[in-house]
């Protein structure tokens, strides 16, 4: 791409932005200084549906690598970019046996959903090795970048991989131990030839609880719909009374606490975790627009659909994690959810796939 007006091209989601703006307001860099001389205005910002060009990304992550005291922060940011951050739903695919596949698909939603670096997949012998290759000249900001898309990798193949080895065409002024402190199982070497990440995979006949992953990726894809669902809840909350807010915020910390544990969450316990009584929460329930019963079954529901469409998770196994007594409660629930049984959804999810 070397067209310079590429480069102001909107390409990258405002979502990554706001993310990104958070983790470094937690690192102690304010957004205002952050995003001055970067040409980001607050109207583009908090448009959900708004994209930054490539120059006002460089702009940000070379300020952010001027700003940030602890250059592990990049890789750190990197790990929060996890499997529902990319929209990296064939990540569900760790029911099928082809591991290289699944580490290649991985790549491939990575390289659509944050175009800024590309990656090449390759098998090594017995491994899985991603190779970074620049898109864009990003400048100072190159180093940064990298270890933002070796973060996310991290948090996605630790899923599928033990005793990952990365490698960084850059120096590092901290030693091993300090980056050993954010990815234990990792190896980590600076000043290679390339920037890339090598994956020793497990085989299909290992110790995978399959159904722990899968009970994972339901509980995050829930976790991110609530986290966009906040997001585009902000701009109005800014205008509503303490009161209002205050109930919204225990909404917020009631749909966490679900999340969870959906098969154990009740009014009652929800409500001692937030020290106050059932009539109280219910009360703040109803003044934010929502009640427990609502979210529990939304919520419930979400995991329920992505368990059946996406796992190959028994029904009474579904039926229990969501704490139904047995298969036929669950078959009831979720025919008065959507119309259909989990059979005929899941038959009917099957189907479109293939």
């Amino acid at each position: 791409m070397t067209n310079a007006l590429t480069y102001d091209v909107p390409l990258v989601s405002t979502r990554y932005a706001r993310r990104f703006l958070r983790f470094m307001e937690s690192k102690g860099v304010s957004a205002d200084v952050l995003l001055s001389n970067s040409e980001v205005d607050a109207d583009t910002l908090n448009n959900p549906d708004a994209f930054l060009s490539v120059n006002q990304v460089i702009r940000v992550l070379e300020h952010a690598e001027w700003l940030v005291a602890d250059e592990r922060a990049a890789f750190q940011f990197g790990q929060q970019l996890d499997l529902i951050a990319h929209g990296l739903f064939g990540y569900v695919l760790l029911s099928r046996d082809d591991y290289y596949k699944l580490v290649e698909m991985v790549v491939e939603h990575l390289r659509v959903c944050l175009p800024l670096i590309d990656m090449e997949f390759s098998i090594v012998g017995t491994d899985a090795r991603i190779r970074l290759h620049d898109t864009w000249k990003m400048g100072k900001a190159r180093p940064f970048l990298a270890k933002i898309y070796m973060g996310s990798i991290y948090t996605v193949a630790s899923q599928i991989s033990r005793n990952m080895r990365f490698e960084f065409d850059f120096d590092s002024e901290l030693d091993g131990d300090a980056w050993h402190a954010i990815a234990p199982d990792a190896d980590w070497q600076f000043g290679s030839e390339y920037n890339q990440v090598t994956l020793p995979l497990i085989g299909r006949h290992s110790q995978v609880d399959h159904h722990r992953v899968a009970y994972s990726l339901a509980k995050e894809r829930c976790r991110e719909n609530a986290s966009i669902g906040r997001e585009r809840s902000e701009s109005r909350e800014r205008n509503e009374s303490r009161e209002r807010k205050e109930s919204s915020e225990i909404a917020i910390q009631v749909r966490e606490y679900i999340l969870k544990s959906p098969g154990r969450a009740t009014l009652e316990r929800t409500a001692q975790q937030l020290n106050m009584s059932a009539r109280n929460l219910r009360n703040h329930l109803s003044h934010a627009g929502t009640s427990f019963r609502e979210m529990h079954n939304e919520i419930r529901r979400s995991y329920a659909d992505l368990y059946l469409a996406e796992t190959p998770v028994p029904l009474e196994d579904i039926a229990r994690k969501l704490g139904f007594s047995d298969q036929a409660s669950f078959t009831r629930a979720y025919r008065s959810w959507t119309g259909n049984t989990p059979g005929d959804y899941r038959r009917q999810a099957k189907s479109t796939a293939h």
